[in-house]
């Protein structure tokens, strides 16, 4: 949180590369949690990079005195809520499903974003299918269907990323894949 307040600062001076440290420390974070609000992925890209934008714009306008995270989360909530009430998404949004702000403390959206950047390092097709058992909970035998391959290649390509993302997470990390994919076999 004090890194994230000395970097505030230098963004206030000006200083673009502060702001692109930020951007690569909160990104997925924020990207994370906005899937729990809105389920577009190029209509939530967007607000979240206008969170960035928006900070960047309003710098001079800001004080930000005890968590850079927060507001930043802060930011995305509202401009997701704004977005996805417009009459041109043809949504409605109920106040309970808006998810509570994560905190400053290291938790699931920080284990998320790990695994996230972490599958971004797979190769294409492997990532895929495994994007496929994590993100929309397919069987080795829908991925298969799906991507016009077999069951065992499948399985082949899954537990090379499973080696992989191993030497790559935390257990706490991995462990969270690990649930995310052990139903759906």
């Amino acid at each position: 949180m004090e890194e994230d307040l000395k970097l505030w600062k230098k963004i206030r001076n000006g200083d673009t590369q502060a702001l692109k440290v930020l951007h690569d420390r909160y990104y997925y974070q924020m990207y994370l949690f906005g899937k729990k609000i809105c389920h577009n992925p190029s209509i939530l890209d967007e607000v979240v990079s206008d969170c960035f934008i928006k900070l960047w714009t309003k710098r001079n306008d800001l004080t930000i005195d005890r968590s850079v995270k927060a507001y930043l989360f802060q930011i995305l909530r509202n401009g997701l809520i704004d977005t996805l009430r417009r009459k041109e998404h043809n949504f409605y949004l109920a106040e309970n499903t808006i998810p509570d702000l994560p905190d400053d403390e290291p938790g699931e959206l920080d284990r998320y974003a790990l695994l996230y950047k972490a599958m971004e390092k797979l190769p294409g097709r492997r990532r895929r299918i495994l994007e496929l058992a994590v993100y929309e909970s397919y069987s080795y035998a829908q991925i298969a269907e799906k991507l016009h391959i077999t069951v065992n290649t499948v399985k082949t390509q899954m537990g090379r990323a499973y080696r992989f993302l191993k030497e790559e997470l935390d257990p706490k990390s991995l462990q969270l894949l690990f649930m995310l994919t052990s139903n759906y076999q």
